[in-house]
């Protein structure tokens, strides 16, 4: 029979010829100044293109959403020049391609902020790291984020109308649609948990509160280049960088239900990925299909036999993965003809050239 991995599905207007996400991964090669996107870019997704979907690398809505050293925007002119790039060369490939829009929120450093500080729904540490280069050295290394600033109530609208021109100008820059940014401890992220949302304003306190920010940002987006082609990233169980809260599954089916009445294409499950992290309970999987009537897509240490049983179970529609898609750019051909598997370099992950980025061989043998 054959792996469903490998079957067609439609995700709004577009036709997938798989079910193999690239998942979005920081890479950290942009030209500088700026964080512009580039030929070098261009040629890494294009020879990822077979994927069913690439979702991009993060990619900051503004200069406050910055938190690592060379990651790309999307909010400046000659950025959306660069990432026309690498939609043409992805679309000449065939492929379709969706970016990740991000705010880092308190994820961030001083050095990208003319006060020197991250904001953030309140003004709580995340007691973490980011990656930065030094500017005298020129070498990245990880480094403290600071405590960042509390975001006044009325600079929200401001943040919120930042993914909308993101949006738009992911649009203008060729791209088939967008993934909004709500995971992994950043700013949405931040303003849905108790944990890092003290908020007394309408933005904290309740559930109905607490995600009234996505909520905000989904409709925004939403309105501005259509519901059909906006997802949205989020980590129920992720609760690294002090984001543990017993509320949050409860918060985030509260949120899949607006989401799904604004009728986003698909919600991206991040779940971890180390060896001893926390398992997603099949529960939750079935609570959030009763609630929200969209594609799922999964991501976490997923190999081919996990993805072909998540989706016989029919708790899944794509399967996202990261690291495989590094070493092994023609992925859905290896998982099709069960070809070797190549493995990454974890030393060439973040900063530098072509070495570890796009020298990565697809098989060389015939199809």
């Amino acid at each position: 029979m054959k792996n469903q991995l490998l079957s067609t599905l439609d995700l709004g207007p577009l036709s997938l010829p798989n079910r193999i996400a690239m998942a979005p991964m920081t890479r950290a090669r942009t030209t500088q100044p700026g964080n512009v996107p580039n030929t070098l870019m261009a040629e890494y997704y294009a020879q990822r293109a077979s994927a069913g979907l690439i979702i991009t690398e993060a990619t900051q809505i503004s200069q406050q959403g910055q938190g690592y050293s060379f990651t790309p925007g999307i909010h400046m002119p000659e950025q959306i020049e660069g990432w026309k790039l690498v939609t043409r060369a992805v679309h000449k490939t065939g492929g379709r391609i969706f970016l990740q829009l991000w705010h880092v929120g308190r994820m961030s450093h001083e050095s990208f902020h003319d006060d020197g500080k991250p904001v953030a729904p309140s003004a709580l540490s995340p007691d973490a790291q980011v990656w930065v280069v030094d500017p005298e050295t020129g070498i990245g290394g990880m480094v403290d984020s600071p405590v960042p600033r509390a975001l006044e109530t009325d600079e929200i609208a401001g943040v919120v109308d930042d993914f909308r021109k993101a949006a738009a100008n992911a649009i203008e820059a060729g791209f088939d649609g967008v993934e909004i940014h709500g995971a992994n401890g950043y700013l949405i992220d931040e303003f849905l948990r108790r944990s890092s949302n003290h908020r007394t304003d309408r933005y904290g306190g309740s559930q109905e509160n607490r995600i009234r920010f996505l909520v905000e940002v989904a409709e925004a987006v939403a309105g501005e280049i259509g519901a059909d082609r906006t997802g949205v990233r989020l980590s129920p169980y992720i609760t690294q960088r002090n984001m543990a809260d017993d509320e949050i599954i409860d918060t985030i089916l509260k949120a899949a239900t607006e989401l799904d009445r604004i009728g986003l294409v698909y919600i991206h499950l991040s779940e971890a990925d180390w060896d001893d992290a926390p398992q997603v309970p099949e529960q939750f999987r079935h609570d959030l299909r009763a609630v929200y009537s969209g594609k799922i897509i999964v991501a976490g240490k997923y190999t081919k036999e996990r993805a072909a049983a998540i989706l016989g179970a029919g708790l899944a529609d794509i399967i996202a993965f990261g690291r495989p898609f590094i070493a092994n750019p023609d992925l859905p051909r290896r998982f099709a003809e069960d070809l070797p598997m190549a493995e990454f370099d974890g030393a060439t992950l973040f900063g530098g050239a072509k070495a570890g980025y796009s020298t990565y061989p697809a098989w060389a043998g015939a199809a």
